[in-house]
């Protein structure tokens, strides 16, 4: 772990780096490609690569994750008494880096209860973010929809590829959770998992975009197909960085490492400079 003085002379040293907004598209990552090390160090390795936005992950800030291990009634009980400090001071480091949060993941699932929703977004207007992604399940969304429109916080429900009751993964899941739903139940789509269940991610932005708060950009081969480096699977990448382009949609591009790799911070750059050949070709 860094010293808090080493932590911010480095990341104030790094501040000036080039955007990460290419040819008009956000291109971020989301911090759980940086899994492998503690907050700081995640925080370190996106400005070194060169990213200015960031999806972070709940595993970053949360005492879970790969470091910690909590039952559920203990993370329960901590995420209803943490201090809101805990996440300013999140914001803060972020700042100081020059990094812009856009989003928070935190993935309310049906075993929730309402304080644990609320607090979610409370933790989200600390980050200072205007959208959730969450890993939820389709029957949540109706408890979620009142608390987001309460907060002004639209929430992104992400897909997998596993193609199961109560899950999202396909088309039809994201339509029966808006289905009688405010638009703060809205969608973080994942273009990979999509491609893997055999879904067009092209088609779905061009039809859903306004509806979309966040992509998700990785590499899978279709028919559950596994994850692979940006270019050798099936995932249209490319093509659907230009249509962001191209439609001036303002949906940020959030690079998500999870196949396997060498080394985070060299993986995560290949994924970036893939994303950044796509947009200026």
């Amino acid at each position: 772990m860094l010293s808090r003085r080493a932590f911010t002379q480095t990341v104030l040293g790094a501040a000036a780096a080039e955007s990460s907004r290419i040819q008009g598209v956000k291109i971020g990552v989301q911090s759980y490609s940086f899994r492998d090390r503690l907050l700081d160090e995640a925080i370190l390795g996106m400005r070194e690569v060169g990213i200015s936005y960031c999806e972070l992950w709940q595993g970053h800030v949360e005492p879970t994750g790969i470091h910690n291990r909590m039952r559920r009634d203990e993370l329960r009980m901590w995420r209803k008494t943490v201090s809101i400090d805990h996440f300013r001071e999140v914001r803060t480091k972020f700042r100081k880096a020059g990094i812009e949060l856009v989003a928070y993941n935190y993935s309310f699932r049906d075993d929730f209860d309402d304080d644990e929703i609320q607090r979610g977004f409370e933790f989200a207007k600390a980050l200072g973010v205007k959208c959730i992604t969450a890993s939820s399940n389709v029957s949540t969304a109706s408890r979620i929809d009142k608390y987001a429109k309460r907060a002004g916080i639209r929430v992104g429900m992400h897909n997998h590829s596993r193609i199961v009751d109560n899950e999202f993964a396909t088309p039809e899941s994201f339509a029966r959770a808006r289905q009688g739903n405010s638009p703060y139940i809205a969608i973080n789509l994942d273009i990979g998992h999509f491609t893997a269940a055999n879904f067009d991610p092209v088609e779905f932005i061009e039809r859903h975009h306004a509806a979309i708060v966040t992509l998700h950009l990785k590499d899978r081969k279709r028919d559950q197909g596994e994850n692979l480096p940006f270019g050798e699977g099936d995932t249209k990448i490319g093509e659907v960085l230009r249509l962001l382009r191209d439609r001036k949609y303002p949906i940020p591009a959030n690079i998500e490492y999870e196949y396997k790799g060498v080394e985070t911070v060299s993986e995560v750059r290949k994924c970036y400079e893939y994303c950044r050949g796509s947009l200026e070709s």
